[in-house]
């Protein structure tokens, strides 16, 4: 199977003569896979989902090679990739519709015409469970609870079919009720689209729920790296066992399941 990204001694740092924000880091992720990134806040992680989409901000140097054997070419913002950030308020337009938001993506991505660019957006609004699509379109995001605007983002961010999802702490904005929703929603549509899912994390139980694969992050560095199983019940690094030992009701309940959903 080709890789669809692959990660090669990249060094970040967010000025020419400051620290290092990420340094040697060697990763390949294959399509279709569910990949997770976690590590504690600084550990370099939501740095990692920014190279890889080319949002690095203006200032920051970046070393080594991010290629894409998987597309022979570079990608494309919001075509290839797809980002859903931590902040969903501060990723929509406040004085703009979310539906013509939504809209505005496909249109400029699929070709669409703005007729059906809208009726891709009502599709999507209701794809992602949102109540009422119809009304919802015209709302503001002042209007709508931090969940639904997070269903709205995530819905912006599939518009134009992305091969990559990349959801950067995309529910620790959330109370732990809508946390499950939007890891549930997430692994539908991944599962549904054939999307390769990128989810930076600090909760490795969240992580665990999503994901195929498992790379924990301390300090710019990955320390580890394997199938989820082995993560979780075998981690090989004392700091990955610090992080298991953190979550609450660990031995309460399996904290990952081996299944795939169902599309």
């Amino acid at each position: 199977m080709s890789v669809l990204a692959s990660v090669r001694d990249l060094a970040v740092a967010y000025r020419r003569d400051g620290p290092l924000a990420l340094q040697g880091i060697d990763l390949d992720i294959m399509p279709g896979e569910r990949l997770a990134i976690i590590g504690e806040s600084g550990s370099g992680k939501s740095t990692l989902a920014l190279a890889i989409a080319g949002l690095l901000p203006a200032g920051a140097v970046q070393e080594g090679r991010i290629g894409w054997p998987g597309l022979a070419r570079a990608p494309l913002g919001g075509r290839d990739i797809g980002f859903v950030f931590q902040d969903p308020a501060g990723s929509l337009d406040p004085v703009m519709p979310v539906g013509r938001q939504v809209a505005e993506v496909a249109r400029a991505h699929l070709g669409l015409s703005w007729r059906q660019a809208q009726e891709r957006a009502r599709e999507l609004l209701a794809r992602v469970r949102l109540p009422e699509p119809d009304a919802i379109r015209h709302a503001f995001p002042h209007q709508l609870s931090g969940g639904q605007k997070q269903r709205v983002a995530i819905a912006a961010a599939i518009a134009a079919r992305p091969k990559l999802l990349i959801a950067d702490e995309a529910t620790s904005a959330l109370d732990t009720i809508v946390q499950a929703e939007i890891v549930a929603l997430i692994r539908q549509l991944v599962a549904e689209d054939g999307m390769t899912l990128l989810f930076i994390s600090h909760d490795i139980a969240l992580a665990s729920e999503l994901a195929d694969r498992i790379a924990v992050f301390r300090a710019g560095r990955i320390v580890e790296i394997g199938a989820t199983a082995a993560i979780v019940t075998r981690p090989a690094q004392a700091y990955t066992r610090a992080l298991l030992d953190a979550h609450i009701g660990l031995d309460a309940a399996p904290l990952f399941s081996s299944e795939r959903p169902h599309a």
